[in-house]
């Protein structure tokens, strides 16, 4: 995966879309299901005082619910005006890939492993890049400090570093 530049305004948008579409899907197609079913399934005679048993038909509407949705966001993932949400969506989980290895990678980064450094350059950048699009301001003056602390040990071991070297298969070195 490559870094690439993602238009902030347009990606919100999108994000901000996604978001409220989605929890409106899964809101109202939980309900219409667990009705379905309720009238197909559920018991007709409902004596006061006592539960319905319903409970279990409007449980496994929420499950249709979240298996629309799930379709919709594989089916519209596709999508031009959605690429940038879904580039951003799968930065991220790169990003939690690396962070379960985070510990063995900055070990060897230490050594001045090449591979490490390149994951770590790429780690460091990928979370700049996210953080400035959540409008994440609290954290990137850390992850700046963290990518100046890599930079530094690169250049006073006058080594290199580019971020384009990265691929996912480094991590399995890890």
């Amino acid at each position: 995966m490559r870094l690439r530049h993602v238009d902030k305004p347009q990606y919100r948008k999108m994000t901000n879309q996604v978001q409220i579409g989605l929890i409106a899907i899964l809101a109202i197609s939980s309900v219409v299901f667990g009705q379905i079913l309720i009238a197909l399934l559920g018991s007709a005679s409902v004596e006061a005082g006592q539960p319905t048993g319903n409970f279990y038909f409007n449980f496994a509407g929420v499950i249709l619910g979240l298996m629309l949705c799930t379709l919709m966001v594989k089916y519209g993932r596709v999508k031009p005006q959605y690429t940038d949400v879904y580039y951003v969506f799968q930065l991220k989980q790169l990003q939690n890939k690396i962070y379960r290895k985070l510990n063995a990678v900055q070990k060897s980064a230490a050594d001045n492993n090449h591979d490490a450094l390149v994951i770590l350059c790429f780690y460091y950048q990928s979370l700049a890049l996210v953080y400035e699009l959540d409008n994440n301001t609290l954290t990137i003056t850390e992850v700046n400090k963290q990518i100046a602390a890599l930079e530094k040990q690169i250049t006073d071991n006058q080594l290199t570093c580019d971020v384009s070297e990265f691929d996912i298969k480094l991590l399995g070195r890890f």
